[in-house]
C-alpha cells in the first residue's frame, strides 16, 4: 500500500468536516476533486470510508479506524511545521559553538552578548577545547561551529578569517630591568618562559618559530588558560607568551609589559570553522553573519 499522502489529506478533512464541500474549501480544491480522492483511497482499501447522507458524509467503522491514525499524523505534521517556522524565524532552537576559553572572553563575548539580546528565545552551548579538540567536537557533530586559530588544513572543513591577532611575550615588575632591552631569542631563554598547553594552536608557532632559528623552547611553566598566563607574568614567576590583545588592560596600566625582540613574531588569524557541504542551521547561519 502507497497512497499519495494528498489522499490522505483529503480524507482527514472530509472527516474531519463531514463535507466535501468544506473539505474543497479548506484545501483550495473543486468538489469533484476531493469526491476522486476518497474513492481512489477507497478502491485502494477495497473498503467504504464513507457513507453519503443528506448533511454530507460521515464515517464508516473502517474509516473511523483510519482517521483515529490520520488524525495524529496531521497533528504531528502540523506541529513539526510550527516547529521548523520557529526555527527558522529564530523563535526557538539552539547554537552550538566550540573554541578556546581565551576565544570566548575576549573575542567571541560582545558577539554572544548582542545575539543573545536579539534571539534570548535561542539556548546557547559553548564547548571549550584546544583546537584539535574543537575540529574533534564539529566532526562528531557535538558543535554547529568552531572559532579557531589559523591556519586549518583539512578538507572536510571551511574556515572563513575573521580577524588578526599579535602574540608578544609580557613579563611583571621583578623583569623591569628589561624593559629598554630589545632581546634575541637566545637572551629571552635565559630567563624562565611560561607557555600554554603543548595542543594550543599559539604554543605550536611559537616553538616552530624557535626551531626554525635552531633554538628549542622549553617552557618553565604550562598552564591551561590565558588566565593564569596573564597572572603568573604579573606575579614574577616568569615571562609568559599571550596575545597582545588579551592583555591590553594590563599593558595600559603597567602591571605588564611587552619583552621587544629583535626578531618579528608573525600574526595569527582567527576564524569561523563548518563542515564544508553541510547545511548550516538558521541560528548559525546568522551568528556567523553578524561577525563579519
Amino acid at each position: 500500500m502507497n497512497n499519495n499522502y494528498e489522499l490522505y489529506k483529503v480524507f482527514y478533512w472530509a472527516a474531519k468536516t463531514g463535507s466535501l464541500t468544506q473539505a474543497a474549501k479548506a484545501l483550495y480544491l473543486t468538489q469533484p476533486s476531493v469526491s476522486h480522492a476518497i474513492k481512489q483511497l477507497e478502491d485502494s482499501f477495497g473498503i467504504t470510508l464513507f457513507y453519503r447522507n443528506s448533511k454530507g458524509v460521515s464515517l464508516t467503522q473502517e474509516g473511523t479506524i483510519l482517521y483515529s491514525y490520520i488524525e495524529k499524523s496531521q497533528i504531528l505534521i502540523s506541529l513539526a511545521e510550527e516547529k521548523l517556522a520557529a526555527l527558522k524565524n529564530l523563535d526557538s532552537g539552539e547554537l552550538r559553538i566550540g573554541g578556546s576559553d581565551s576565544l570566548f572572553k575576549h573575542y567571541m563575548l560582545p558577539y554572544l552578548e548582542d545575539f543573545h539580546r536579539k534571539h534570548p528565545s535561542i539556548k546557547l552551548h559553548l564547548n571549550h577545547g584546544t583546537t584539535p579538540e574543537v575540529i574533534a567536537f564539529l566532526k562528531e557533530g557535538r558543535i554547529d561551529l568552531g572559532v579557531v586559530r589559523m591556519p586549518i588544513v583539512d578538507s572536510q572543513l571551511e574556515v572563513r578569517e575573521s580577524i588578526q591577532l599579535q602574540d608578544c611575550f609580557v613579563a611583571g615588575a621583578r623583569y623591569a630591568e628589561l624593559k629598554n632591552m630589545v632581546l634575541s631569542l637566545e637572551m629571552l631563554l635565559r630567563y624562565p618562559v611560561i607557555l600554554f598547553s603543548r595542543n594550543s594552536r599559539a604554543r605550536m608557532a611559537i616553538t616552530e618559530l624557535f626551531q626554525g632559528y635552531g633554538y628549542k623552547l622549553k617552557p618553565e611553566i604550562e598552564v591551561g588558560s590565558v588566565d593564569l598566563l596573564i597572572e603568573f607574568a604579573r606575579r614574577g614567576l616568569g615571562i609568559s607568551y599571550v596575545t597582545r590583545e588579551f592583555v591590553s588592560k594590563e599593558l595600559e596600566d603597567g602591571s605588564l609589559f611587552e619583552i621587544q625582540l629583535d626578531v618579528q613574531l608573525p600574526p595569527s588569524n582567527v576564524g569561523i570553522m563548518i563542515m564544508r557541504n553541510m547545511p548550516l542551521s538558521s541560528a548559525a547561519s546568522e551568528f556567523i553573519e553578524s561577525i563579519r
